[in-house]
């Protein structure tokens, strides 16, 4: 046999296995396409009950929510709120929902003057309780760029704008009106559960939230799971998904904030000496923002969320989401590369004040940046410093740290968790089945402060939200 003739003979062998092997890969990604569980709502709980408003019940609700955003609950810093607009918000609540406050299974409490505490009496006291939160307190809302007036509750086009109609008058109303609803309705509940609205969580929480949670823990109180704003019912705003989807939030980013500055000999302008203190600081932040931090997908809850989804997507994106354990590098450089999807797989960074300078012609002694950064799950506060020193490299520039915290822990979402199958029996019921899958909170809320109540906190807003709400 000629020499050409075994090679052939050899590597026809060759292809051959490699198109067995292919095959083999082939059908092993359709297999886990199209078995893989997703979005069964697994606890066979008792049926969640249809809820049906009268027209007069819809408008008592919507009035309720014109009358909230209409007080100008404004948190500037720790050591700036507005203390009149909180107490005016007490006595609101008190007047709008007087089931709420005089029925004999609620207790009601004040905490550090301006959150307010709800006990929920059920009526087997051997099952453990839940809690819901939501906050009264907003951003601050200068007029330009709004098209109404931010405190005017004014409705257009089916929509009610102002500004906290989002973040969290909605939940704040949603809570107390359907707790006012069920008393009018004669429902008393099985399981005890508790309500806060804290007053502060803008601007940290420890005034509001963690002065409820200290009251909670002195009397020895655990809870099955907690539920706060969060992740909503987006729609249209993942790519490649064909129908709204729910996303829980079962953990939030950490976060630090950072003071970068740089301390020079000044000058005049007619005699600039080589760096300047502002152009060393320019640098430093340069850098940081053409090295970002990184891509983290797949240590947090965001390869199960695609993975649950992946039935949701088209073909050939529904395979790669079924087998990220091989097109996993290929989606993280995809969701890279928009702001609300590079949020999702890492640490991200962002520059948001710069300080240097009075005079145009005097250069000046000291320039200063402040950062900040929300942490991936799959990071520490330890190692963005040391990433974020290592990335600067410049002893010239004075880190300092304002605040931080670690991400949140994952909370549990499996078949057997009670808060999350709650969660999601009761979603696929009033969104029409949407699909449901864990997620990712990329901003804070006065949920981190439970850690130490339960294991199982959660974060979802029961709304829709398109892409082009992001921007709100």
């Amino acid at each position: 046999m000629s020499r050409a003739r075994c090679w052939r003979g050899a590597g026809g062998a060759f292809l051959g296995l490699l198109l067995c092997g292919v095959g083999i890969l082939v059908a092993a990604l359709l297999l886990r396409t199209f078995t893989l569980p997703s979005n069964r709502v697994i606890w066979q709980g008792p049926a969640v009950a249809e809820v049906v408003f009268t027209s007069e019940e819809r408008q008592l609700l919507k009035r309720a929510l014109v009358g909230a955003v209409r007080i100008p609950t404004v948190s500037v810093s720790e050591e700036e709120q507005n203390y009149t607009a909180l107490a005016e918000f007490g006595e609101y609540i008190r007047k709008v929902f007087p089931r709420v406050f005089s029925s004999s299974i609620i207790k009601h409490e004040v905490v550090a003057e301006f959150s307010h505490l709800f006990t929920v009496q059920g009526a087997d006291q051997s099952l453990k309780p839940y809690m819901i939160l939501a906050h009264l307190d907003v951003v601050p809302a200068p007029p330009e760029g709004w098209d109404v007036p931010p405190f005017s509750g004014e409705e257009r086009d089916g929509y009610i704008y102002g500004r906290g109609t989002l973040d969290d008058k909605s939940c704040v109303i949603g809570v107390l009106q359907a707790l006012e609803l069920m008393l009018k309705r004669g429902y008393k509940p099985k399981r005890s559960f508790y309500i806060g609205l804290g007053h502060d969580e803008e601007v940290s929480g420890h005034n509001g939230a963690m002065k409820i949670v200290e009251r909670l823990q002195s009397r020895g109180v655990k809870l099955l799971f907690v539920l706060d704003e969060g992740l909503a019912v987006l729609d249209g705003v993942i790519q490649g998904v064909k129908r709204p989807v729910a996303l829980i939030g079962t953990t939030e980013k950490g976060s630090i904030t950072l003071n970068l500055t740089v301390n020079q000999p000044p000058g005049h302008s007619s005699m600039p000496p080589e760096e300047t203190s502002i152009g060393i600081l320019s640098a430093a932040v340069s850098r940081l923002e053409r090295n970002p931090l990184p891509n983290m997908f797949g240590v947090g809850p965001e390869a199960s969320m695609f993975e649950q989804l992946a039935g949701e997507f088209a073909f050939p994106l529904n395979v790669m989401m079924a087998n990220l354990w091989l097109f996993s590098p290929i989606i993280s450089r995809v969701l890279e590369r928009t702001p609300s999807s590079n949020a999702i797989v890492r640490t991200t960074t962002a520059i948001t004040i710069f300080n240097a300078g009075v005079k145009s012609n005097v250069i000046p002694r000291m320039a200063r940046a402040t950062v900040n950064f929300r942490i991936h799950p799959g990071q520490t506060v330890t190692e963005v410093l040391d990433i974020v020193r290592n990335t600067i490299s410049d002893e010239r520039v004075e880190i300092s740290v304002l605040n931080s915290f670690d991400p949140l822990p994952i909370s549990p979402f499996d078949e057997s968790n009670f808060g999350y199958q709650t969660l999601q029996r009761t979603i696929h019921s009033v969104f029409s089945a949407a699909p449901v899958a864990p997620g990712v909170c990329i901003g804070n809320t006065d949920s981190r402060h439970f850690v130490n109540l339960t294991d199982s906190i959660y974060r979802f807003s029961p709304f829709k939200m398109k892409s082009e709400d992001l921007s709100r």
